[in-house]
């Protein structure tokens, strides 16, 4: 089992420990719940550093990047960030992702589980010349501090004007005196910031961030937390809502989609899925009971089953509801159908609702 640089600061304030991807990670500290609502009304920090860091480099990395993902790399501007997804050729996803245009480079972000596969793509797609591949797995840190008193929290130790930094984008700066990339983006449907950061760097910050703001209710969060936030604002999870099977079409991120560009893996498949509209696709759900649905439940629609969950939780932010992500058949798949999740033999009434579940206020 690996362990990040900041597993040491984990253990010694008492979070429980858990394998994730090959590391050992904090699925909580004080509390799930506790975590949530740090991070719904003031901040929380996170440990991402087993996320996958890639670095390219070249002058052929965007027009290359641009053949192997559904979105647009070369319109990228500097210092921006930008979702992307890399396809299989039936459609499915290998990954979602995010791409950083840096001033010297681009920095690749990948998820913990698929760092291993998406460096072996990358690898066996690289051209002879005009891109080079740097894997910084497990050595740079990765810290994100969410929620809407995040920028007013970091604010004091950094040396760029956060107010300034536009969501999605990116700046070069120092934290505490520390070099790192301050970039404006994060997972869990708050305003908040991700410190890309030398590992042997990262424990000066997080503690440094906890000393000074803890009192304030910034909070250490683990993995249990972030789940049920990314689920409330509607973002997928591989593995979940996206897989080897599951398309971007399916999981309802189209608007991801540049079908405008000449080529690119999946192109085919996902455009005949969008011209047919008979696939299988995402619904958001809300359990009208207080049994929660979870991951692998049938979907059962006009007494036959439509699908399965992909994933459930208790959602804070929507009253304490019972919600969930489930693939179904189109004809279950209209805000307002009324379906029933199989849970143990037993069916219990759900109705499909519009996602994200919670949008944070303007």
């Amino acid at each position: 089992m690996r362990r990040t640089a900041l597993h040491g600061e984990h253990v010694g304030a008492g979070a429980r420990m858990v394998p994730f991807a090959e590391f050992e990670m904090p699925v909580q500290y004080a509390g799930i719940l506790r975590e949530h609502d740090a991070v719904r009304h003031r901040a929380g920090l996170f440990d991402l550093s087993h996320m996958g860091q890639f670095r390219l480099t070249g002058d052929m990395v965007a027009p290359w990047a641009d053949t192997l993902t559904i979105n647009a790399v070369g319109t990228m501007k500097p210092l921006q960030a930008r979702y992307n997804i890399f396809c299989n050729p039936g459609g499915g996803a290998h990954d979602d992702t995010i791409f950083y245009r840096l001033e010297d480079g681009w920095l690749l972000v990948v998820n913990a589980s698929n760092a291993d596969k998406m460096w072996r793509l990358l690898n066996e797609r690289r051209p002879r010349s005009g891109v080079e591949l740097e894997n910084l797995h497990g050595r740079r840190a990765l810290i994100a501090i969410q929620g809407p008193r995040s920028a007013r929290m970091l604010q004091p130790h950094v040396d760029v004007d956060l107010a300034s930094l536009r969501y999605y984008f990116c700046a070069a700066g120092r934290v505490i005196g520390i070099p790192v990339t301050i970039a404006r983006t994060g997972y869990t449907g708050e305003d908040g910031f991700e410190l890309f950061v030398e590992g042997g760097n990262a424990s000066a910050i997080w503690n440094e961030l906890l000393r000074a703001h803890h009192g304030e209710g910034l909070e250490p969060c683990g993995l249990g937390a972030r789940d049920v936030l990314r689920l409330e604002a509607g973002m997928p999870l591989y593995g979940h809502e996206l897989t080897e099977a599951i398309t971007p079409v399916q999981a309802g991120l189209k608007w991801a989609i540049k079908m405008d560009k000449p080529e690119f893996v999946g192109k085919d498949a996902l455009q005949e899925q969008l011209e047919l509209d008979a696939y299988s696709r995402i619904a958001g759900l809300v359990m009208e009971g207080r049994t929660p649905a979870r991951e692998g439940y049938p979907v059962w629609y006009e007494g036959r089953t439509v699908g399965t969950v992909r994933s459930g939780s208790i959602a804070p932010s929507v009253g304490n509801k019972n919600i969930a992500t489930a693939l179904v058949s189109p004809d279950a798949a209209a805000i307002g159908t009324r379906l029933e999740v199989e849970i143990r033999g037993k069916f219990h009434a759900a109705t499909v609702v519009a996602m994200p579940f919670y949008k944070r206020p303007k």
